[in-house]
């Protein structure tokens, strides 16, 4: 079965020479599941197949979107056909969205790409990336940290590593350690342990201290663990999402405090979340003042906030490789119903 995508993209090749002599092109493709179910993609929205690790792949849109993940296992065979009532989708004009092409996937914000900022992604040859995130050496933490979340990376196969490490693609000079992190602070996950059960390799890349930001415990196990788990235990199912697009991060510009050896200690802490299910866009932003006050049972309606408010707020351009029109209309408001609260 692992030689599936290697055949797909054979067929897809082949499709395009034989359209040359036929009327019609194809304009779809049909996966056949195992468990006779199908679902039909445009291929004029397909902008290429993502491996993911060595159990499939997922489809990429031309708007940076990955609708499922396909496990070669769950493929019986694909179609290849053509639908007159289809419409080819026009191009994606944004015209802000990140030139990196390490940086082209959906969940990712706009790159700063400064002299001092580093681009670190991790992932792993069975389930794909983990997380990337853009690291401020200057800083000695990252300004985000961004991963998605769907069917094909949200086994619980493992429990916690607290494989605490050095992240390999940080410069020695630039890390910070467990010495950073005094009595008075917890070692923050960004990308927490508890999304990334899949397997051992990528759960030990969440102890990575690139992935770490100092927190006052009341804080990190109260109201940020209350919305860590809005999102992995409520929105991270596929009755709701295809795909979650998560971005975690802190003001890392905006100092409260510092650690006893002057690590910055943020004010805020804040995420933004995109959701696709269906072909339809979500949004949603949540702001929290960083505070040693436990708040363990608080309505998270208080804390919402559209992403155009928090991109004022932080000055960083989320989602910014979704086409313009779409990224408007997801990002201008942010009804708390559609997401539960």
């Amino acid at each position: 079965m692992k030689r599936l995508l290697t055949i797909f993209l054979s067929a897809l090749m082949a499709v395009s020479l034989k359209a040359q002599t036929e009327e019609h092109e194809p304009n779809m493709l049909r996966y056949h599941m195992t468990d006779g179910t199908t679902f039909d993609v445009k291929i004029s929205s397909l902008d290429r197949l993502q491996k993911v690790g060595n159990k499939g792949w997922n489809n990429v849109f031309n708007d940076g979107s990955a609708n499922r993940a396909v496990l070669f296992s769950n493929v019986e065979y694909i179609e290849f056909f053509y639908d007159e009532n289809v419409t080819p989708d026009p191009p994606n004009n944004n015209v802000n969205k990140n030139t990196n092409p390490r940086a082209m996937l959906l969940e990712y914000p706009r790159l700063r790409e400064g002299n001092m900022d580093i681009l670190s992604i991790h992932s792993t040859k069975d389930y794909g990336i983990t997380f990337g995130l853009e690291y401020d050496c200057n800083k000695r933490l990252a300004r985000w940290v961004t991963y998605q979340m769907h069917k094909g990376n949200s086994y619980k196969n493992v429990t916690r590593t607290n494989a605490w490490g050095d992240d390999p693609n940080i410069p020695y000079q630039y890390r910070t350690s467990s010495a950073d992190f005094t009595s008075n602070f917890s070692r923050g996950h960004l990308c927490p342990s508890s999304d990334r059960l899949c397997s051992r390799e990528q759960n030990a890349h969440t102890f990575y201290y690139s992935n770490m930001m100092p927190q006052y415990q009341n804080h990190n196990g109260g109201l940020w663990q209350s919305m860590e788990q809005q999102v992995t235990n409520k929105w991270n199912t596929d009755n709701f999402r295809d795909t979650l697009y998560v971005v975690k991060a802190a003001t890392i510009y905006d100092q409260l405090t510092t650690t006893g050896t002057g690590l910055t200690v943020p004010r805020y802490f804040y995420m933004a979340v995109l959701c696709v299910k269906n072909g339809s866009y979500k949004a949603i932003g949540f702001w929290s003042l960083h505070e040693n006050v436990s708040r363990t049972k608080e309505d998270l309606k208080k804390y919402a906030i559209s992403i155009d408010e928090l991109e004022e707020r932080t000055g960083i351009d989320f989602f910014c490789n979704l086409p313009d029109d779409i990224e408007e209309e997801a990002e201008r408001e942010v009804n708390t119903s559609d997401w539960n609260l």
